[in-house]
């Protein structure tokens, strides 16, 4: 059974930073595409970045240069690193894992930019 764990949302001012973790379980994690994604109220749920098994990431435009995404396949872990953090980055973000095309989801952490 797979199992997405997420970690590290909270509150942040603009401009600040937080990094989010998700563990993952279930899956030959090295093999596979990670990736993160969030949906704001009102909205529908959108790709933020994503990384593959050799390390190739993918952002959406609205992060580039701001947001960072890795992973450690020893510690079966994904990670966003988020800097400059702005009001319209407040959303629940979540990790995803597509396992031989199938999608599977953590279960979401709130990441709130306010001042």
């Amino acid at each position: 059974q797979v199992q997405l764990v997420e970690s590290g949302g909270g509150l942040v001012q603009p401009g600040g930073s937080l990094r989010l973790s998700c563990t993952a379980s279930g899956i030959m994690f090295s093999i596979h595409v990670m990736g993160w994604y969030r949906q704001a109220p009102g909205k529908e749920r959108e790709l933020v970045a994503s990384i593959t098994s050799g390390y190739d990431a993918n952002y959406l435009d609205s992060v580039k240069g701001r947001f960072a995404i890795s992973r450690d396949n020893a510690k079966n872990t994904v990670y966003l690193q988020m800097n400059n953090l702005r009001p319209d980055d407040t959303a629940v973000y979540y990790c995803n894992a597509n396992v031989w095309s199938a999608d599977h989801w953590g279960q979401g952490t709130q990441v709130t930019v306010s001042s």
